[in-house]
């Protein structure tokens, strides 16, 4: 296992070890000592599965008082996957990666808690699966919206598939503030 911290403080980039003969292939998808080890958070109590067609954006999605680290790995299909830094605190606040992923490709990313995550699929069907390091509580759910013209993210299609609650999600700016507010009354 290769894990390699990104361009946004704190986000990895975990490339598994395969091993293949006649029968097929074997590959370890975690391993809470050496995700220790790479400083990686390991103590997950969610995993999540979603099977999606071509052009659909999930996302860009977050929780306030529970933030979500994640893992994210694709299962069959390709995503352009996208995490942006949501924490105030850090120097690349705003700032987004795109990454693509494939099942074929036996990468995942690790997305900390405090980042938004979106994913839009690229290939026919997509079904992705990630292990979340706290539980879903919707009432606590922040998104942005997926053209945000501040964070001029670079999708791979420009009519996506969006869920209702997705399409309404507002702009960075407005999450911002949510993030900043947050972040005083945790001091």
């Amino acid at each position: 296992m290769r894990v390699t911290e990104l361009d946004l403080r704190g986000a990895f980039l975990i490339e598994l070890e395969v091993r293949r003969d006649d029968r097929g292939f074997f590959a370890e998808t975690f391993h809470a000592e050496k995700f220790l080890e790479k400083g990686l958070a390991s103590q997950f109590v969610q995993d999540n599965l979603s099977r999606s067609v071509r052009g659909t954006i999930r996302g860009l999605h977050a929780q306030l008082n529970h933030p979500q680290g994640k893992l994210i790995r694709v299962l069959s299909g390709e995503i352009y996957d996208v995490v942006v830094d949501a924490r105030p605190d850090s120097p690349s606040f705003g700032k987004f990666l795109g990454i693509p992923l494939a099942s074929t490709d036996f990468k995942q990313v690790f997305v900390p808690p405090g980042f938004l995550h979106g994913f839009c699929v690229t290939s026919a069907e997509a079904e992705v699966e990630y292990k979340c390091t706290d539980f879903y509580h919707p009432e606590d759910e922040v998104g942005v919206l997926w053209n945000d013209p501040r964070l001029k993210i670079q999708w791979p299609v420009s009519s996506p598939l969006l869920s209702a609650k997705d399409g309404a999600f507002p702009v960075f700016q407005d999450v911002e503030k949510k993030f900043e507010a947050y972040r005083k009354n945790k001091k």
